[in-house]
Protein backbone atom coordinates (compact mmCIF):
# COMPACT_ATOMS: atom_id res chain seq x y z
CA UNK A 1 0.00 0.00 0.00
CA UNK A 2 1.27 3.45 -0.92
CA UNK A 3 0.17 6.43 1.14
CA UNK A 4 0.14 10.19 0.86
CA UNK A 5 -1.01 11.77 4.11
CA UNK A 6 0.68 15.16 4.18
CA UNK A 7 -1.50 16.79 1.54
CA UNK A 8 -3.13 20.23 1.30
CA UNK A 9 -6.25 20.86 -0.76
CA UNK A 10 -5.24 24.44 -1.46
CA UNK A 11 -2.06 26.41 -2.20
CA UNK A 12 -0.33 28.40 0.51
CA UNK A 13 -1.27 31.76 -1.02
CA UNK A 14 -3.48 33.80 1.35
CA UNK A 15 -6.12 34.34 -1.33
CA UNK A 16 -6.69 30.57 -1.74
CA UNK A 17 -10.00 30.36 0.10
CA UNK A 18 -11.76 27.42 1.67
CA UNK A 19 -14.86 28.01 -0.45
CA UNK A 20 -12.79 27.63 -3.60
CA UNK A 21 -10.73 24.57 -2.64
CA UNK A 22 -12.74 22.64 -0.05
CA UNK A 23 -15.08 21.23 -2.68
CA UNK A 24 -15.94 17.71 -3.74
CA UNK A 25 -14.71 18.51 -7.26
CA UNK A 26 -11.28 19.56 -5.97
CA UNK A 27 -11.06 16.56 -3.66
CA UNK A 28 -11.82 14.32 -6.63
CA UNK A 29 -8.94 15.89 -8.58
CA UNK A 30 -6.61 14.81 -5.77
CA UNK A 31 -8.18 11.35 -5.60
CA UNK A 32 -7.74 10.87 -9.36
CA UNK A 33 -4.10 11.99 -9.17
CA UNK A 34 -3.50 9.54 -6.32
CA UNK A 35 -5.04 6.71 -8.33
CA UNK A 36 -2.79 7.48 -11.28
CA UNK A 37 0.22 7.39 -8.94
CA UNK A 38 -0.81 4.05 -7.43
CA UNK A 39 -1.60 5.62 -4.05
CA UNK A 40 -4.54 3.96 -2.33
CA UNK A 41 -4.43 5.68 1.09
CA UNK A 42 -4.87 9.43 0.64
CA UNK A 43 -5.37 11.94 3.42
CA UNK A 44 -5.48 15.72 3.79
CA UNK A 45 -3.82 17.72 6.54
CA UNK A 46 -4.44 21.44 6.21
CA UNK A 47 -2.26 23.94 8.04
CA UNK A 48 -3.71 24.64 11.47
CA UNK A 49 -2.93 28.35 11.23
CA UNK A 50 -5.47 28.74 8.41
CA UNK A 51 -8.26 28.28 10.98
CA UNK A 52 -9.58 30.85 13.44
CA UNK A 53 -9.42 28.34 16.30
CA UNK A 54 -5.62 28.30 16.01
CA UNK A 55 -5.41 31.79 17.47
CA UNK A 56 -6.09 30.23 20.86
CA UNK A 57 -2.65 28.62 20.47
CA UNK A 58 -0.43 31.38 19.12
CA UNK A 59 -0.83 35.06 18.27
CA UNK A 60 1.91 35.25 15.64
CA UNK A 61 1.47 37.80 12.83
CA UNK A 62 1.36 35.09 10.14
CA UNK A 63 -1.32 33.22 12.06
CA UNK A 64 -3.42 36.36 12.58
CA UNK A 65 -3.32 37.10 8.86
CA UNK A 66 -4.01 33.51 7.82
CA UNK A 67 -6.68 32.41 10.32
CA UNK A 68 -9.76 33.00 8.18
CA UNK A 69 -11.55 29.64 8.11
CA UNK A 70 -13.48 27.43 10.50
CA UNK A 71 -11.87 24.17 11.61
CA UNK A 72 -15.18 22.45 12.27
CA UNK A 73 -16.32 23.20 8.73
CA UNK A 74 -13.12 21.69 7.33
CA UNK A 75 -13.48 18.52 9.38
CA UNK A 76 -17.14 18.20 8.45
CA UNK A 77 -16.37 18.63 4.75
CA UNK A 78 -13.66 15.96 4.68
CA UNK A 79 -15.69 13.49 6.76
CA UNK A 80 -19.05 13.93 5.05
CA UNK A 81 -18.22 14.86 1.46
CA UNK A 82 -15.01 12.95 0.65
CA UNK A 83 -13.47 9.52 1.18
CA UNK A 84 -10.14 11.02 2.29
CA UNK A 85 -8.46 10.42 5.62
CA UNK A 86 -8.84 13.45 7.86
CA UNK A 87 -5.67 14.99 9.19
CA UNK A 88 -4.29 18.32 10.36
CA UNK A 89 -0.79 19.75 10.16
CA UNK A 90 -0.10 21.43 13.47
CA UNK A 91 2.94 23.55 14.20
CA UNK A 92 4.58 22.71 17.50
CA UNK A 93 4.70 25.83 19.68
CA UNK A 94 6.69 25.18 22.87
CA UNK A 95 4.79 26.03 26.02
CA UNK A 96 1.42 25.80 24.28
CA UNK A 97 1.01 22.03 24.50
CA UNK A 98 -2.23 22.18 26.50
CA UNK A 99 -3.79 24.57 24.01
CA UNK A 100 -2.74 22.40 21.10
CA UNK A 101 -4.17 19.34 22.84
CA UNK A 102 -7.48 21.08 23.44
CA UNK A 103 -7.77 22.01 19.77
CA UNK A 104 -6.90 18.49 18.59
CA UNK A 105 -9.33 16.91 21.05
CA UNK A 106 -12.15 18.88 19.52
CA UNK A 107 -11.64 17.24 16.12
CA UNK A 108 -12.45 13.71 14.95
CA UNK A 109 -9.10 13.24 13.21
CA UNK A 110 -7.46 10.17 11.72
CA UNK A 111 -3.99 11.56 12.35
CA UNK A 112 -2.10 14.70 13.32
CA UNK A 113 1.03 15.80 11.50
CA UNK A 114 3.40 17.69 13.78
CA UNK A 115 5.82 20.14 12.24
CA UNK A 116 8.50 22.61 13.27
CA UNK A 117 8.76 25.68 11.06
CA UNK A 118 9.45 28.37 13.65
CA UNK A 119 12.07 28.88 16.34
CA UNK A 120 10.46 31.57 18.39
CA UNK A 121 9.09 34.23 16.05
CA UNK A 122 11.40 33.31 13.17
CA UNK A 123 11.06 30.59 10.54
CA UNK A 124 13.64 28.23 9.08
CA UNK A 125 11.77 27.99 5.75
CA UNK A 126 9.87 31.24 5.26
CA UNK A 127 11.79 34.27 4.02
CA UNK A 128 9.34 36.82 5.41
CA UNK A 129 10.31 35.72 8.94
CA UNK A 130 13.74 34.43 8.00
CA UNK A 131 15.77 33.22 10.96
CA UNK A 132 18.89 33.35 8.81
CA UNK A 133 18.64 37.16 8.73
CA UNK A 134 18.84 37.43 12.52
CA UNK A 135 22.60 36.90 12.71
CA UNK A 136 22.34 33.50 14.34
CA UNK A 137 25.00 30.99 13.38
CA UNK A 138 24.20 27.77 11.52
CA UNK A 139 25.23 25.86 14.65
CA UNK A 140 22.72 27.76 16.79
CA UNK A 141 19.88 27.38 14.28
CA UNK A 142 20.45 23.68 13.68
CA UNK A 143 20.80 22.93 17.38
CA UNK A 144 17.64 24.86 18.19
CA UNK A 145 15.71 23.22 15.37
CA UNK A 146 16.46 19.64 16.40
CA UNK A 147 15.95 20.38 20.09
CA UNK A 148 12.51 21.77 19.24
CA UNK A 149 11.83 18.76 17.00
CA UNK A 150 12.64 16.55 19.99
CA UNK A 151 10.13 18.47 22.13
CA UNK A 152 7.51 17.98 19.44
CA UNK A 153 8.14 14.23 19.31
CA UNK A 154 8.00 13.89 23.10
CA UNK A 155 4.86 15.99 23.46
CA UNK A 156 2.58 13.07 22.55
CA UNK A 157 0.45 15.44 20.49
CA UNK A 158 1.29 14.08 17.07
CA UNK A 159 1.10 10.85 15.08
CA UNK A 160 3.57 11.84 12.34
CA UNK A 161 6.69 14.00 12.59
CA UNK A 162 6.76 16.05 9.40
CA UNK A 163 9.78 16.74 7.13
CA UNK A 164 12.12 16.12 10.08
CA UNK A 165 15.19 17.92 8.75
CA UNK A 166 13.38 20.88 7.20
CA UNK A 167 16.16 23.17 8.41
CA UNK A 168 18.24 22.07 5.38
CA UNK A 169 15.60 23.42 2.94
CA UNK A 170 17.71 26.14 1.31
CA UNK A 171 20.59 23.83 0.40
CA UNK A 172 22.94 26.72 1.08
CA UNK A 173 26.45 25.92 2.42
CA UNK A 174 26.40 29.19 4.36
CA UNK A 175 23.44 27.82 6.35
CA UNK A 176 25.05 24.46 6.96
CA UNK A 177 27.16 23.71 10.05
CA UNK A 178 30.56 22.15 9.38
CA UNK A 179 31.32 18.49 10.03
CA UNK A 180 29.11 15.51 10.75
CA UNK A 181 25.50 16.67 11.04
CA UNK A 182 24.49 13.64 13.10
CA UNK A 183 25.57 15.47 16.25
CA UNK A 184 22.53 17.73 15.78
CA UNK A 185 20.14 14.84 15.19
CA UNK A 186 20.77 13.16 18.56
CA UNK A 187 18.07 14.90 20.69
CA UNK A 188 15.41 14.25 18.06
CA UNK A 189 16.45 10.63 17.55
CA UNK A 190 16.25 9.97 21.30
CA UNK A 191 12.78 11.52 21.43
CA UNK A 192 11.61 9.55 18.39
CA UNK A 193 12.83 6.36 19.99
CA UNK A 194 11.05 7.12 23.26
CA UNK A 195 7.78 8.36 21.76
CA UNK A 196 7.43 5.85 18.91
CA UNK A 197 6.09 8.63 16.69
CA UNK A 198 6.04 7.87 12.96
CA UNK A 199 8.80 9.61 10.99
CA UNK A 200 7.72 11.18 7.73
CA UNK A 201 9.70 10.49 4.59
CA UNK A 202 8.69 13.49 2.49
CA UNK A 203 9.46 14.07 -1.15
CA UNK A 204 8.73 17.79 -0.77
CA UNK A 205 12.45 18.47 -0.44
CA UNK A 206 12.89 17.39 -4.06
CA UNK A 207 10.85 20.48 -5.04
CA UNK A 208 12.90 22.80 -2.83
CA UNK A 209 16.37 24.33 -3.28
CA UNK A 210 17.98 21.50 -1.29
CA UNK A 211 16.80 19.02 -3.94
CA UNK A 212 16.63 15.95 -1.72
CA UNK A 213 14.14 13.91 0.28
CA UNK A 214 13.39 14.79 3.90
CA UNK A 215 15.02 13.44 5.99
CA UNK A 216 18.58 12.78 4.87
CA UNK A 217 19.71 9.19 4.53
CA UNK A 218 21.92 9.52 7.61
CA UNK A 219 19.01 10.78 9.73
CA UNK A 220 16.73 8.05 8.44
CA UNK A 221 19.30 5.35 9.08
CA UNK A 222 19.50 6.27 12.75
CA UNK A 223 15.70 6.46 13.02
CA UNK A 224 15.44 2.94 11.64
CA UNK A 225 17.95 1.69 14.18
CA UNK A 226 15.32 2.63 16.80
CA UNK A 227 12.61 0.77 14.79
CA UNK A 228 10.76 4.02 14.11
CA UNK A 229 7.67 3.55 11.90
CA UNK A 230 7.74 5.37 8.58
CA UNK A 231 5.01 7.50 6.97
CA UNK A 232 5.33 8.41 3.29
CA UNK A 233 4.03 11.73 1.94
CA UNK A 234 4.58 14.38 -0.72
CA UNK A 235 3.41 17.54 1.10
CA UNK A 236 1.37 18.26 -2.04
CA UNK A 237 -0.34 21.63 -2.43
CA UNK A 238 -1.80 20.78 -5.84
CA UNK A 239 -3.07 17.55 -7.44
CA UNK A 240 -0.06 17.29 -9.77
CA UNK A 241 2.23 17.08 -6.72
CA UNK A 242 0.53 13.96 -5.33
CA UNK A 243 3.10 11.18 -5.19
CA UNK A 244 5.77 13.51 -6.55
CA UNK A 245 9.22 11.90 -6.46
CA UNK A 246 7.96 8.64 -5.01
CA UNK A 247 10.35 6.65 -7.19
CA UNK A 248 13.33 8.18 -5.39
CA UNK A 249 11.68 7.80 -1.97
CA UNK A 250 10.80 4.15 -2.55
CA UNK A 251 14.29 3.42 -3.79
CA UNK A 252 15.71 4.99 -0.62
CA UNK A 253 13.35 3.02 1.64
CA UNK A 254 14.08 -0.22 -0.19
CA UNK A 255 17.83 0.31 0.12
CA UNK A 256 17.38 0.66 3.89
CA UNK A 257 15.20 -2.44 4.21
CA UNK A 258 11.94 -0.62 4.93
CA UNK A 259 9.05 -2.86 3.88
CA UNK A 260 6.09 -1.30 5.73
CA UNK A 261 4.41 2.09 5.97
CA UNK A 262 2.32 3.55 8.77
CA UNK A 263 -1.40 4.00 8.08
CA UNK A 264 -3.92 5.72 10.35
CA UNK A 265 -7.59 5.49 11.24
CA UNK A 266 -9.05 7.57 14.11
CA UNK A 267 -5.58 8.06 15.64
CA UNK A 268 -4.84 4.33 15.53
CA UNK A 269 -1.68 3.35 13.66
CA UNK A 270 -1.27 0.20 11.66
CA UNK A 271 1.68 -0.95 9.53
CA UNK A 272 0.98 -2.13 5.99
CA UNK A 273 3.34 -3.68 3.41
CA UNK A 274 4.66 -1.19 0.89
CA UNK A 275 3.07 -1.48 -2.53
CA UNK A 276 4.60 -0.35 -5.76
CA UNK A 277 2.97 2.05 -8.16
Amino acid sequence: MLTDYHVHLRPDSPDATASEYFTTANAERYREAAGEAGISELGVSEHVYRFTQALTIWDHELWRESALDDLEDYCRFVREETDLRLGLEVDFVPGREDRIQNLIDGCDLDYVVGSVHFLGAFAVDYERYDIWETGRSPEEVWRGYFETLAEAARSGLFDILAHPDLVKIWGDPRRLPPGDLRRYYEPAIEAISESRIAVEVSTAGLRKPVGEVYPSRSFLEVCLETDAPIALSSDAHAPEQIGFGYGAALELLDSLGVSELATFDRRTRRLEPIGRA
